[in-house]
């Protein structure tokens, strides 16, 4: 139903009161029609959502249809005939608000620029904060409730679709879902005012918490830029992460992989996959130069899980390859690694989780 439906009040050329008192054509305002369609619609048992409207539309709808008595079918007839001709001319519609507008576009644009549009609107902008409450994800939910007092979580709780309440109340601690559970049966007496408070200032907190700038964490983005590092650089920045903060320089070491980290993060299984997705040349050239640089084990590794045939003609293919700079060996390393990275982001291969610190060289 469109809304401006309910704000005009100019009469329309198609009904009139007549002298029994029905509604004719002649003088029918917008915000009649929009309520006899609304009372048809209840009539045959439609499921209208009322409540999304601004509750001053609400408050206008209601009044009108207090104030209306009998329809003719003449009348009837040509309200729907408008309203149906009125639809079938729209073709898009918008959410109407930045609020609408946040809410159809989440996760389609930056979450630092959708913070900064919904605190420039402010809270309420327009639309149901109880409806932003209910789109959040299980854990902030339960965030919520662990930090709101037991009545706040009793309402948020009695606001939550019946499947998402239930399952809630299982990621509780079985005193607290007790409470809260108790705390439900004396909500009854609540004033809707009272619940929409609760929703506005349940919102303002989620528009309050603050957007981290990075998707990942500093010790991920730290071992990807050392992923792509020489080996010196690599080492020299490890051993001055070692002495300023040796916490993260362990967790940087996890999320770093290099041509070290083979053996022991690779399943021998995956390493004929792998081989396919590297160049024959650059491969030749990191395990040619792999002993000197002080990786034998990654290298024997890689020999003992490929096909004997293939193993023979590496091993005889090293021996005569001519010696490479280090920087060449450390960039056809590299290039390894690399196709490594690609195939677990693709979700092509799956790497051993490292829970202690493995070699980084």
């Amino acid at each position: 139903m469109n809304e401006l439906a309910f704000k005009t009040s100019h009469p329309s050329p198609i009904a009139r009161h007549g002298d029994d008192g029905h509604i004719v054509p002649a003088t029918l305002s917008k915000r009649a029609k929009a309520a006899i369609v609304v009372r048809l619609l209840i009539n045959e048992g439609a499921d209208i959502a009322l409540e999304e409207l601004p509750p001053e539309l609400q408050a206008q709808l209601t009044q009108q249809m207090g104030a209306m008595r009998v329809v003719d079918r003449v009348t009837l007839a040509s309200v729907i005939e408008e309203f149906t001709q009125e639809l079938e001319a729209i073709g898009l519609s918008f959410p109407g608000g930045i609020a609408g507008a946040l809410d159809a576009l989440e996760g389609r644009i930056g979450r630092e620029t959708a913070a900064r549009l919904r605190k420039e609107a402010g809270v309420r902008a327009s639309g149901d904060p109880w409806q932003r409450i209910r789109n959040l994800p299980a854990d902030a939910l339960q965030k919520i409730v662990e930090l709101e007092s037991v009545e706040v979580a009793a309402v948020l709780l009695s606001k939550l679709e019946v499947p998402v309440a239930a399952a809630l109340l299982g990621r509780l601690p079985g005193p607290m879902a007790r409470r809260i559970t108790y705390a439900v049966s004396l909500t009854s007496d609540i004033l809707p005012d009272a619940v929409d408070r609760i929703g506005l200032s349940l919102a303002a907190q989620q528009d309050e918490q603050k957007v981290p700038a990075f998707a990942s964490g500093a010790a991920e983005r730290l071992g990807a830029i050392l992923n792509s590092s020489s080996t010196p650089t690599r080492d020299d920045m490890l051993a001055g992460l070692d002495e300023s903060d040796q916490r993260l320089a362990s967790e940087v070491r996890k999320a770093i992989f290099t041509f070290a980290n083979i053996p022991s993060r690779i399943l021998p299984r995956d390493v004929p996959r792998l081989l396919r997705n590297v160049d024959g040349g650059v491969l030749l050239i990191a395990m040619a130069g792999a002993e000197t640089a002080g990786f034998a084990a990654p290298r024997d590794f890689i020999l003992e899980n490929m096909s004997g045939r293939m193993a023979d003609q590496m091993r005889e293919d090293i021996s005569e390859a001519p010696k490479a700079k280090p920087a060449e060996v450390d960039e056809a390393m590299a290039a390894v690694v690399a196709a490594i990275r690609e195939m677990e982001q693709s979700g092509d291969l799956v790497l051993i989780e490292q829970d202690t610190e493995g070699e980084t060289g």
